[in-house]
């Protein structure tokens, strides 16, 4: 039996999140102090009691995210369960590599909020609101979405931004080319074409505002090699350098997070049998199942998934 853990990304957030491992566990509260002091406020406030559109902000919540994703860690670690020892790779979808790199202790908990704080930020800041869209093409494949979102650019910037699944490709740009792209792709064969609900344009070119912010604020951060190989968005293959997960983690600023292909990396020559989603909400474990029907995949996020997990793995 091999394992990877697996971080979840923006859009798994919900108000609520992290409070039952708050109540149940002294490890997780200590890491959401770590945080509201790293970022000096009251980030668990906004998790456990919202209001929604708050935590809904970027800037808010991929540390958010982090945050819960590295309480169940510090949780499983704490009875003995340890990426080092338990997890051939870690990997995370988009900010979940930062989760993923934290987990696996190549940042620490307060700079690893700090850096996505920044992200978030200077993500909000690439692009005026309003100028920027993102939109889910379902039932396409992936040279299809490309050749939709190349025909609907018209000058603009349009491009695929996240390959999540067979048949569910995201993509990215200036708002007038990803509305035209979004009557192409019907016309193309698409089962639905979706806008999403997210107030910048993520993983494309016009995000490079942020990549530079990103690569200053990384390059000022200490980095260690992670206990298990990071397989990373942009490569779909696993890294371990620190060096190389700095040049990564500013590339998939505007890159596409070609999530399809890392878990078939990890499903494949990866030799994973076990695919287990640690943090909010359960869109990774859907997304394994899609990519790889054999796999074996589970979200860890609750008390009682902690316990079980631990049940099993230290049987």
């Amino acid at each position: 039996m091999k394992r990877a853990f697996t971080f979840p990304g923006q859009g798994s957030q919900a108000v609520g999140m992290g409070k039952d491992l708050a109540e149940a566990f002294p490890e997780a509260r200590a890491v959401f102090a770590e945080v509201d002091e790293a970022l000096g406020q009251k980030l668990s406030t906004i998790m456990f009691e919202g209001p929604d559109d708050l935590l809904r902000l970027t800037e808010n919540a991929q540390p958010a995210l982090m945050a819960v994703s590295l309480a169940v860690i510090r949780v499983l670690e704490a009875r003995g369960v340890r990426i080092a020892d338990h997890a051939a790779f870690v990997a995370g979808h988009s900010l979940g590599e930062y989760s993923a790199l934290c987990a696996a202790g190549t940042f620490s908990v307060a700079d690893a909020a700090r850096l996505l704080k920044t992200r978030g930020q200077a993500m909000q800041k690439a692009v005026p609101v309003g100028h920027g869209a993102m939109a889910a093409l379902l039932g396409l494949d992936l040279d299809t979405a490309r050749a939709v979102a190349a025909e609907a650019a018209e000058g603009d910037v349009c491009e695929v931004a996240n390959d999540n699944a067979p048949g569910q490709v995201v993509i990215s740009g200036a708002t007038a080319a990803v509305e035209r792209a979004l009557d192409i792709a019907k016309a193309r064969g698409a089962k639905r074409a979706l806008p999403l609900p997210v107030s910048a344009p993520f993983h494309c070119s016009l995000m490079q505002p942020a990549a530079e912010a990103m690569a200053a604020a990384l390059a000022d951060v200490a980095m260690q090699a992670p206990a298990a190989p990071l397989v990373a968005n942009v490569l779909a293959s696993p890294i371990s350098d620190p060096a190389e997960i700095r040049l990564r983690l500013i590339e998939q600023v505007t890159g596409v997070v070609r999530w399809t292909e890392s878990v078939a990396w990890l499903t494949g020559p990866g030799g994973v049998t076990h695919l287990h989603e640690l943090g909010a909400g359960k869109v990774l474990t859907g997304l394994a199942k899609r990519i790889n029907a054999d796999a074996t995949a589970s979200a860890i996020g609750t008390p009682a998934d902690i316990e079980a997990f631990v049940a099993e793995v230290l049987a």
